[in-house]
């Protein structure tokens, strides 16, 4: 872990490229950088939704958009919960990772119930990989829809990669599983250096 005052998006890019990504102190705001081994990640292919989420998709509640509110899903990701008296996800992330979504490098899966935002997820995209960052939830089960649409949407464009930094107990539901740096950096390597869209296709 190395400590850094600024971010800038050449640097997010090169760091994510690197295996390294950024959190903020949550009382002091300074930026720092972490390269964790082990490394979670989520296998793409191998992902089933849970038994109880199969009735929720098939009654079809949430709409589901992608990049209509990117820096509201951060902001959602930011605040206060119930389990958690403090955030990693400072101001000057937001407005980083919000202009990375401009350059099109990072996107949001979103959930609506009449027409409001009740759920979503957000993360980083270079090359065949995807790098999970948050999500939040306000409807029960909102935020699992749209990580299962995530799914969705990197197994269509054949992503390689599904990066989700720290084991635990949230990710592990989702079929995270531990490997170390040195294999992740590989399979990185090979992710990087493939060009993937985002593109979502609703069914």
């Amino acid at each position: 872990m190395e400590n850094n005052n600024s971010l800038s998006t050449d640097q997010l890019i090169y760091a994510y490229a690197s295996g390294v990504f950024p959190m903020a102190d949550a009382e002091s705001g300074e930026i720092n950088w972490y390269r964790p081994d082990p490394r979670a990640i989520i296998p793409i292919e191998t992902y089933q939704p849970g038994r109880s989420l199969k009735p929720i998709l098939n009654k079809g509640i949430f709409e589901i958009r992608v990049d209509h509110q990117f820096r509201r899903v951060m902001e959602f990701c930011a605040a206060p919960r119930a389990h958690e008296s403090e955030t990693w996800i400072s101001a000057e992330i937001i407005d980083v990772y919000t202009a990375l979504h401009e350059m099109g490098l990072a996107h949001s899966v979103e959930a609506y119930v009449a027409g409001e935002l009740v759920g979503g997820l957000y993360g980083v995209h270079i090359g065949a990989a995807f790098f999970g960052e948050s999500m939040f939830t306000r409807v029960s089960n909102a935020s699992k829809v749209c990580f299962h649409n995530l799914i969705l949407i990197l197994r269509a464009n054949q992503f390689e990669l599904l990066d989700s930094q720290f084991m635990n107990d949230n990710v592990q539901r989702y079929g995270a599983i531990e490997i170390s740096r040195g294999a992740y950096e590989k399979r990185l390597v090979k992710a990087i250096n493939r060009s993937c869209n985002f593109v979502f296709k609703p069914v």
